[in-house]
């Protein structure tokens, strides 16, 4: 049986969710780049506020009905980035594949970026499997781990 993955609008009532999924120590190590202090509220409701009145392209995932994350393509047009963050109860089961592909459609502008901690194996491979390929690397401080970190660069082409 599969996973349906569908994507909507962000709601006032999925941000509870968020904050639930990226309040996470386990994922918030995996992704590096992260918050100051995930678990800091108010920092993470005025995070959403600027968000959500930007000119990002944010959704909603949902997998068989249950709010399990979000994806965006944000920033100028000539440096478009992606990110998503999917709920690790739900890891390992494509929703973050089909969450990007579907972001992706939405999304027609070209190229892409991402970028993704070297050793986040998982949010690689995900990348990789909706066409983003390895376009350099970088290293920066990781607020998760408290110390620099390798990141791999990705580019979708047009």
């Amino acid at each position: 049986m599969s996973t349906q993955v569908t994507l909507r609008e962000v709601a006032d009532g999925d941000l509870p969710h968020f904050f639930r999924h990226m309040s996470d120590p386990e994922s918030n190590r995996m992704a590096a780049f992260t918050s100051k202090d995930p678990t800091d509220r108010v920092a993470f409701d005025a995070h959403w506020v600027r968000v959500r009145a930007s000119d990002a392209v944010t959704r909603t995932v949902v997998a068989d009905g249950v709010v399990v994350g979000h994806a965006a393509v944000y920033g100028p047009p000539e440096e478009l980035e992606v990110t998503y963050f999917i709920d690790r109860a739900h890891w390992g089961r494509g929703i973050a594949t089909a969450a990007l592909r579907a972001l992706l459609e939405l999304v027609p502008q070209r190229p892409l970026h991402a970028r993704a901690a070297a050793d986040n194996a998982g949010s690689i491979r995900v990348l990789e499997k909706c066409g983003f390929t390895v376009t350099g690397s970088d290293r920066g401080f990781a607020n998760a781990r408290g110390a620099e970190t390798d990141e791999v660069l990705l580019t979708l082409a047009g």
